[in-house]
C-alpha cells in the first residue's frame, strides 16, 4: 500500500493507494497553524488510515516549499511556519520510518504525467495555480527536481515584458519584487478586480462588469508571457494546470491566441490542458513518490 500526504496552507489531504493504484480510502483535515501541529496531524491521519484498512503503507508527502540539498530544512514555503523545520526526519520519527518529501506542484506533475491530463507526453510543466503559484517538469516519466531542488520555481521568476504600469511589480513574501506568483496567483487577480483586500476570486469568470473584464484579461495576457518563457527553455509537450484558477474555463480559450506572441517560434503546438485529477493531483502524486 502507498499512503499519499498533501500538505496544504488550509487542509491535510491522505489518500492510500492499492498495488493496481486504485484509490482505497481518503481523508482530510484542516492544517494546524503551527509546525508541531503539522507533525501530530499527519501522523494522526497515517495511523487513522492503517488502522481502518489493516495494513501498513509507504508515505509521500507534498508540502509548499523544498528541502534544502544543503541543510536538509524546508525552505521556501508560503506556509512560513514550516520553513526551517527538518520535516523528513521529523514526520521519519513520529511515523517509525522513512518519508518521502517533494514539492506539491511536484507531485501535481507526477501525478498527471502518469495516468492524467499529460499521460504518454514526452514532457509536462505542471502548474499549481492558485493561493501561490508555482510548477513540476516531468520528463519521460521522471521527476526533474534539479541539482539544488528548485526545479520548477517558476513562480519566484519576473514577470516577463512588464509594462510600464507593472514595472518594477509589488513585494513578494520571497523578499523579490515583480514575481510571477504575486501577479497570477488568485488572491492578485481577485484584488486587481476588486480592490486591495479582496481574495476570492472564484466569481470573476461568471460577472459581465469591466472590473472583472479587465483583471482577467490582465491575468490571462500575463499568464501568457509568463509561460512563454517556459515554452522558450523547456518547450514542453503538455502544460497542465492545477489549483484553484484552473477551473476558470477561458484561460484553455485566450492562451493558445496569446501564447505565440511571445514564443520564440513559428509554431506553437504545445497543449495547455486542464488536470485530470483535479485537486486530488497532488495527493496522488505524493503517494508516486515511492514508484
Amino acid at each position: 500500500m502507498r499512503i499519499g500526504v498533501d500538505l496544504g496552507g488550509t487542509k491535510i489531504e491522505v489518500v492510500a493507494l492499492d498495488a493496481s493504484g486504485a484509490q482505497i480510502l481518503r481523508r482530510r483535515r484542516p492544517t494546524p497553524p503551527d509546525y508541531a501541529g503539522v507533525i501530530a496531524a499527519i501522523a494522526g491521519l497515517v495511523a487513522e488510515v492503517e488502522a481502518e484498512l489493516g495494513a501498513g503503507g509507504t508515505v509521500g508527502v507534498g508540502i509548499p516549499g523544498s528541502l534544502s540539498p544543503a541543510t536538509g530544512l524546508v525552505r521556501g514555503a508560503n506556509s512560513t511556519w514550516l520553513n526551517g523545520g527538518r520535516l523528513d526526519a521529523d514526520l521519519a520519527a513520529a511515523l517509525g520510518r522513512e518519508v518521502r518529501l517533494s514539492n506539491d506542484a511536484n507531485c501535481l506533475a507526477l501525478s498527471e504525467a502518469a495516468d492524467g491530463a499529460g499521460a504518454g507526453a514526452s514532457s509536462v510543466f505542471a502548474v499549481i495555480l492558485g493561493t501561490g503559484v508555482g510548477a513540476g517538469i516531468v520528463v519521460e516519466g521522471r521527476l526533474l527536481e534539479g541539482f539544488n531542488r528548485i526545479g520548477g520555481e517558476w513562480g519566484h521568476n519576473p514577470l516577463p515584458w512588464m509594462t510600464a504600469e507593472e514595472f518594477p511589480g509589488p513585494p513578494c513574501w520571497c523578499g523579490q519584487r515583480g514575481c510571477i506568483e504575486i501577479f497570477l496567483c488568485g488572491p492578485a487577480l481577485a484584488a486587481d478586480a476588486d480592490g486591495p483586500g479582496a481574495r476570492d476570486a472564484s466569481g470573476l469568470p461568471a460577472r459581465t462588469d469591466p472590473a472583472a473584464r479587465g483583471a482577467l484579461a490582465r491575468h490571462a495576457d500575463r499568464l501568457a508571457r509568463a509561460l512563454a518563457h517556459v515554452v522558450n527553455i523547456l518547450d514542453p509537450e503538455v502544460i497542465v494546470f492545477g489549483g484553484g484558477l484552473s477551473n476558470m474555463a477561458h484561460l484553455y480559450e485566450e492562451l493558445p491566441k496569446l501564447l505565440p506572441r511571445h514564443v520564440f517560434s513559428d509554431v506553437v503546438r504545445t497543449r495547455i490542458v486542464p488536470a485530470v485529477h483535479g485537486d486530488s493531483s497532488g495527493v496522488l502524486g505524493a503517494a508516486r513518490l515511492w514508484e
